[in-house]
C-alpha cells in the first residue's frame, strides 16, 4: 500500500521535468498538494498540461533558483495558496558533466553553485519559519551518487552536490529539535532528459557496467525514496544520505 500524504503540502523546485516532475506525480498521487517552480514559463505551461493528463493539478510558479527574491516570492505564494508548506524538495539543478577543470569558467561555476546551493539555502530559509511554528516539516535535498564516489570531468557538479549534503547534516542538527527532518536523496544514473543529453553511449555503458542491478534507474524509483522521507514513516530519519543507486556505489558510513 502506498504511503498516504493526504493533507500535506509540498514545494518542489525545478519540478517541471525529469526527476522533479516524477516527484510531483508520486507525491500528488499519494494525496499531497504540490507547488513547483521553474525559471521558464514555457516549461511550467508544458508541465502543467503533462501533469493534468495524470490527474495532477500542480501550482506552477515561475522562479529562478539563482534569484533570492523570486524564490521567496514563490514560497510566499504557495504558502498563501495551501496555508502551509510541509515538504520541501530542493530539486532544481543543472548538469555539470563533461567539463574538465580547465574548461570551467567563473560564470559556469557561479551558475551551478547558485542554482544548486544558493537556491536551496534560500528556499529552505523561506519555508523554515512556518515549519518551526507548526513544529513539523520535511526538507529533502537532491544530492548525487557522484558526490559520494567522486567523478572525472564534473568536479564543480560534485562539489555543489557535496555542499548540499553538508547542509543536510548542519540543518538536521539545527532544525530537528523543531520537528523538521532534513535528508539528502542521492540518485545514481537515472533516465532523464538531462542524462540522455549529457552522456555518450560509451560513457553510459561504462556507468551501467558498474551498477549491480545492470540498468539505468527510472525516475519513479527515486521518487519513492522522496515520498517515504516525506511521510510520517520516516519520523526517525534525519541528517541522512539515502542513495537509490542500483549498486552504482556501495559505501559504508
Amino acid at each position: 500500500m502506498s504511503i498516504s500524504l493526504e493533507g500535506y503540502a509540498a514545494f518542489i523546485t525545478g519540478g517541471s521535468s525529469g526527476l522533479g516532475q516524477s516527484h510531483v506525480r508520486v507525491l500528488a498521487q499519494r494525496g499531497a498538494k504540490v507547488a513547483i517552480t521553474d525559471f521558464k514559463q514555457e516549461n511550467l505551461d508544458r508541465a502543467k498540461a503533462e501533469l493534468k493528463t495524470d490527474g495532477v493539478d500542480a501550482l506552477c510558479l515561475k522562479a529562478d533558483n539563482r534569484v533570492v527574491a523570486e524564490v521567496k516570492a514563490a514560497v510566499a505564494t504557495a504558502e498563501k495558496a495551501f496555508g502551509k508548506i510541509d515538504i520541501l524538495v530542493n530539486n532544481a539543478g543543472i548538469s555539470g558533466m563533461q567539463a574538465r577543470i580547465e574548461d570551467i569558467d567563473e560564470a559556469f561555476w557561479d551558475d551551478l553553485f547558485d542554482i544548486h546551493v544558493k537556491g536551496a539555502f534560500f528556499t529552505t530559509q523561506a519555508v523554515v519559519p512556518g515549519m518551526k511554528q507548526r513544529r513539523y516539516g520535511r526538507i529533502i535535498n537532491t544530492g548525487s551518487v557522484f558526490a559520494m564516489t567522486g567523478a572525472p570531468v564534473m568536479c564543480h557538479y560534485t562539489g555543489a552536490k557535496g555542499a548540499l549534503t553538508a547542509l543536510t547534516r548542519a540543518w538536521a542538527r539545527e532544525l530537528t529539535p523543531f520537528g523538521i527532518t532534513v535528508n539528502t536523496v542521492s540518485p545514481g544514473l537515472v533516465e532523464t532528459p538531462m542524462t540522455r543529453g549529457d552522456l555518450t553511449p560509451e560513457h553510459r555503458a561504462q556507468i551501467v557496467s558498474g551498477m549491480l542491478i545492470g540498468r539505468v534507474l527510472e525516475p519513479v524509483e527515486i521518487s519513492y525514496a522522496v515520498a517515504w522521507l516525506a511521510s510520517r514513516e520516516a519520523d526517525a530519519v534525519t541528517g541522512q544520505n539515502i542513495s537509490p543507486n542500483g549498486g552504482q556505489a556501495v559505501v559504508g558510513i
